[in-house]
């Protein structure tokens, strides 16, 4: 039988502990690394190509949801399961719009685990219960049209930030992109919107509900 590989990427080395002690208990599954940032979650997992990753979201240097980001987009035949404490909207779907395939909260039994991981292992979706729940109602509900659809998703994050009064240093730093990247991005969405400068980017930007709630406060 050929072991599914995986790595667990997790700053609590407690944490990773119990995980690993978990999964030897398995017989179709074998850990091959782990990593405490996100940085070598991403270095680990373009070395040894994993079958899956097991990723917490909270981690330093680079946090997890951009660490999956780069790893779909450089290795997307590798199944990330998210496996973390935060359950809010936001994390679970920045999450899926990273491209990780499932989302389970710690707490999760040994089953639901190792569920998750043969399922997004064979290419499903899986979701805790309460994640679940929360997608479902997210899709079923009306929403109104998202706005600036010329945009990719990218781009429509970096304008958020802009609209949040950042700089280009700053969404570099955050995005772990180089200071060109972030300057050929900023063109592109200024282009895109026909607007000449920064101030008119976040003034077009708040209109449409952007980075309203941080310059609120």
């Amino acid at each position: 039988m050929e072991l599914l590989r995986i790595l667990l990427a997790d700053d609590h080395p407690v944490f990773r502990d119990g995980l690993r002690a978990l999964l030897a208990a398995a017989p179709d599954v074998e850990v091959v690394a782990e990593a405490a940032t996100g940085e070598e979650a991403v270095a680990s997992t373009l070395e040894l190509q994993p079958d899956v990753v097991v990723m917490d979201l909270y981690m330093p240097s680079l946090n997890g949801i951009e660490a999956t980001r780069q790893l779909v987009a450089t290795s997307p035949h590798i199944a990330v399961l998210v496996l973390t404490m935060l359950e809010d909207d936001e994390s679970v779907f920045a999450a899926m719009r990273a491209g990780a395939r499932g989302y389970l909260l710690k707490g999760a039994g040994q089953d639901e685990i190792l569920r998750g991981i043969r399922a997004v292992a064979s290419g499903e979706a899986i979701f805790g219960p309460a994640i679940a729940e929360r997608v479902l109602e997210y899709f079923s509900a009306p929403r109104p049209p998202e706005p600036f659809p010329e945009l990719t998703g990218r781009e429509r994050e970096l304008l958020e930030l802009i609209a949040q009064g950042q700089n280009n240093q700053e969404i570099a730093r955050r995005f772990v992109l180089s200071p060109k990247t972030v300057r050929n991005h900023v063109s592109n969405i200024f282009t895109k919107l026909q607007v000449a400068d920064r101030a008119q980017a976040i003034v077009r930007a708040r209109e449409a509900g952007l980075g309203r709630e941080h310059a609120a406060s």
